[in-house]
C-alpha cells in the first residue's frame, strides 16, 4: 500500500506543482493519475521513488515513511518506465534489461537468465536480445523498458506516460500488454497519463487532477463516468456536449453501438 499524506511540492523557481495531496493506493491495484500539463502527475509519481523530494507531507510504503529509506535502494525496489524508454543506447537489449540486477550484485549468468524470462513475459522474441536500442521499433523499445522495470521483480511499477511517443495502433497493443501483465503478475502499478481513455482502459482507480496537483475526483472508471464530481470533471471527460453518450441500432442479427455523432463504437455480443 502507498499512502500520500498532505504532500506538497514547490520547486525552486516558485512553481507550486502539488498542493496538500492525500491519497491511498491499494496493493496490487492499477491507479492512473490523469491530468493536463501542470497538474502535478509526474511530480507525484517521482515523489514515490524519491526522484523528487516533497516540500512537505510524507509518503508511506506499507506503513514505512520512504523518507527514511536510502533513495538508491528504494529505486531499485521499484520498477520505473518512462515515455522514451530510457534505454542505454550503447548497450544491447539483454544488457539493458539485466542492468538493475547486475547493480544489485546478481551474477551475470543469473541476471541474463532473468532478463530472458522477462523479455519473454513482455512478448519479445529471443532474437531481439542482441540488438541495440536504435535497431528497435518504438513499441519494441517500450516493451524492453517494461522488461527492465520488471527484471528485479519489484512490488511497485511506476509508469510515466510510457506510450505517449508511439503510434495509436502500437499504443493499444501496449495497453493490452500492461493489462495482461497486471492481471498475471499482481504488481501495484501507478500509471501517469493525460489520456482519459487510456486510464479507462487500464485502471482500477482513476485520480483526476487539476492544476497544482489538486484532486478533482477519485474513483473507478464506472463511478467517475456515472457520477462526475463537478463541471471540471464533466468537461475533462468530454460529457459537456454528449460525446460519450451511446445508442444502439439493430442491423440484421447484430446490435451496433453508435456515438452521439452517429459514429460506430462497437458491436454488442
Amino acid at each position: 500500500m502507498i499512502s500520500f499524506e498532505h504532500v506538497s511540492k514547490r520547486y525552486d523557481d516558485g512553481t507550486q506543482a502539488v498542493t496538500d495531496f492525500s491519497l491511498t493506493i491499494a496493493s496490487h491495484s492499477l491507479t492512473a493519475l490523469v491530468g493536463s500539463s501542470g497538474s502535478g502527475k509526474t511530480t507525484l509519481l517521482r515523489c514515490i521513488n524519491r526522484m523528487v523530494e516533497p516540500t512537505s507531507g510524507r509518503i508511506l510504503w506499507d506503513g514505512v515513511d520512504i523518507a527514511e529509506a536510502n533513495p538508491v535502494h528504494l529505486r531499485r525496489q521499484m520498477g520505473y518506465v518512462m515515455q522514451q524508454s530510457g534505454l542505454l543506447p550503447h548497450r544491447k537489449v539483454i544488457d539493458n534489461v539485466a542492468t538493475v540486477l547486475r547493480l544489485t550484485g546478481v551474477d551475470r549468468t543469473a541476471a541474463y537468465r532473468r532478463a530472458r524470462e522477462v523479455l519473454n513475459t513482455v512478448g519479445l522474441e529471443p532474437a531481439l536480445e542482441q540488438r541495440y536500442p536504435a535497431q528497435l521499433s518504438g513499441g519494441q523499445a517500450q516493451r524492453v523498458g517494461v522488461a527492465r522495470a520488471l527484471a528485479a521483480d519489484p512490488k511497485v511499477l511506476l509508469m510515466d506516460e510510457p506510450f505517449g511517443a508511439v503510434d495509436p495502433i502500437v499504443r493499444r497493443e501496449l495497453q493490452r500488454e500492461i493489462a495482461r501483465l497486471h492481471a498475471e503478475l499482481h504488481k501495484t502499478i501507478i500509471f501517469v497519463t493525460h489520456d482519459i481513455d487510456e486510464a479507462f482502459a487500464l485502471a482500477d482507480q482513476i485520480v483526476i487532477l487539476k492544476t497544482g496537483g489538486v484532486i478533482a475526483q477519485v474513483g473507478s472508471p464506472a463511478e467517475i463516468l456515472a457520477n462526475p464530481a463537478d463541471d471540471f470533471v464533466r468537461q475533462f471527460l468530454g460529457l459537456h456536449h454528449g460525446e460519450r453518450q451511446l445508442r444502439t441500432e439493430q442491423h440484421g442479427d447484430h446490435t451496433v453501438v453508435l456515438t452521439a455523432s452517429g459514429r460506430v463504437a462497437g458491436v454488442l455480443t
